[in-house]
């Protein structure tokens, strides 16, 4: 079994902010009031970009062709 690295962990988080991102979307599209929407969007979009920088950052870089 594979052990969890920066790029897992990346992966993991973005992909469960963009979910918690898209259900509080949903839940306000279909009328229900969320005092604390505006906050959650903002905390998951800074989670999401936190993601994406740790994945681009942990990934290993390859060698340039001789």
């Amino acid at each position: 079994m594979q052990d969890w690295d920066l790029t897992s962990i990346g992966l993991v988080a973005i992909g469960s902010s963009i979910t918690v991102a898209g259900t509080i979307i949903g839940v306000m599209l279909l009328g229900v009031r969320i005092d604390f929407a505006p906050f959650l969007l903002l905390t998951t979009a800074v989670l999401i970009v936190l993601s994406a920088a740790l994945i681009v950052f942990s990934m290993p870089k390859s060698q340039p062709p001789l």
